[in-house]
């Protein structure tokens, strides 16, 4: 059976169970991922940074690294060619594009036009992320949290710089700009005191969020973490700190699934986090044993993940966005595996049968709800898949990674 046809028994399948796989399918194209630009380059950005720090790693060295801005936007473009559907860039400060070096508590607007240029250019919406690593004036390991008002100072007015490009991304692109700020701030040993670094980053955050921005342009979040690299017994921005802050602020927190204990899950937070906060926002990553930000695959938490973005009638509230990189691998490869895989997770949870099942929760049908839980994991969610892919003129199989291979050998090879 061709494409078509297969969709067409599967979606038999899924009326069996009460769900509408059009319906499925509709809903998935109107759901936007934003796909994280620094995969391309390891992280480098456009300040000519030859190496990583303030609790950043990058491991491998796959050939064919993006250099430059026109480099990074020939990936980007090849890599939305394979993957279905309209979706976002996900930006950090560090790669502005100027042709003289700019200080980051000096940029403007203007060095970012070429990438709203290059937004409007694939019909694309751009988020946004101030750079506080892999910069001297965070070779302490503190920015907003340090104790030495000039390098707090110089912090406070990169945030403050950052939140008025999102803005004018947003404003030039008519769709809101998510602005996450994450630093990684910490100490390597058991602190003397926890309170002052966490008392002088609030202050540091009230400073940057006092200037009022338009919310039809910009929407602030705070993003936690657990511990990093070289700050393993003390994060100043812990999901405690950030959770609190973001809800008497009303802005949202942002969760990123590898950013807690490895027996904590992303996927038991968001419901509860909907019901205090309008939207929540979402880095999806992999770690493994730690927040080693491996590229995504279709693992049961990212199913999970998806699951409660649908369950919860959340998937305008839940704002999604991936964060890993990987230089072990084409990095081509590691962006269309990952965006594909959140795009299928999303379908696996738009065809199960939510309400079905929630029923027989309520009404203690623990055993039929096990049984038929099982039982729908078979249906056929990859042809359903396929028929998305070719509605959306996308490589349907594997075979997209010919494409892939084709690029390598034709532009990435010829970078080294």
């Amino acid at each position: 059976m061709n494409i078509n046809e297969r969709y067409l028994s599967a979606k038999e399948q899924f009326a069996a169970f009460g769900v509408d796989a059009d319906k499925a399918l509709e809903a998935l194209k109107n759901i936007p991922i934003s796909m994280h630009c620094w995969q391309g380059d390891d992280v480098k950005g456009f300040e000519g940074a030859t190496t990583l720090s303030g609790g950043i790693q990058t491991t491998g060295n796959y050939p064919g690294r993006a250099r430059n801005f026109e480099e990074l936007k020939a990936d980007i473009r090849k890599a939305f060619s394979l993957i279905p559907g309209k979706h976002r860039i996900n930006l950090h400060a560090s790669y502005a594009v100027s042709d003289t070096p700019v200080e980051r508590d000096a940029l403007e607007p203007k060095h970012f036009a070429p990438w709203v240029e290059f937004a409007k250019e694939l019909g694309v919406g751009l988020d946004f992320n101030p750079t506080f690593f892999s910069h001297p004036m965070a070779d302490s390991g503190l920015t907003l949290s340090s104790p030495d008002d000039e390098i707090r100072n110089y912090w406070i007015r990169h945030g403050k710089a950052c939140r008025r490009i999102a803005e004018y991304m947003g404003k030039e692109l008519g769709t809101t700009c998510l602005c996450n700020l994450w630093i990684g701030d910490g100490l390597k040993d058991v602190p003397a005191d926890r309170l002052g670094p966490r008392a002088r980053l609030k202050a540091s955050l009230d400073e940057i969020y006092s200037e009022k921005l338009d919310p039809r342009y910009i929407v602030d979040s705070v993003e936690s973490k657990v511990f990093g690299i070289g700050v393993e017994a003390y994060t100043v921005g812990s999901h405690e700190f950030y959770m609190n802050y973001a809800a008497k602020n009303n802005i949202l927190c942002l969760l990123d699934n590898g950013h807690y204990h490895p027996t904590e899950v992303v996927s038991d937070k968001i419901p509860s986090m909907l019901l205090f906060s309008d939207k929540v926002a979402l880095h999806v990553t992999r770690g493994i044993r730690w927040d080693s930000d491996h590229v995504v695959v279709l693992d049961d938490e990212l199913k999970e993940i998806a699951k409660e973005i649908v369950r919860c009638d959340a998937t305008d509230r839940v704002l999604i966005g991936l964060d890993y990189f990987d230089a072990s691998i084409n990095r081509l490869c590691a962006w269309v595996v990952g965006m594909r895989n959140m795009q299928k997770a999303l379908l696996g949870a738009l065809l199960t049968p939510n309400a079905f099942l929630k029923n027989m929760q309520d009404e203690g049908r623990f055993s039929e709800k096990m049984a038929i839980t099982e039982e729908i994991k078979t249906l056929p969610v990859g042809d359903v898949w396929k028929k998305f892919c070719l509605d959306n003129g996308v490589i349907a199989d594997e075979s997209w990674f010919k494409v892939v291979e084709e690029y390598e050998n034709e532009v990435l090879l010829k970078r080294n």
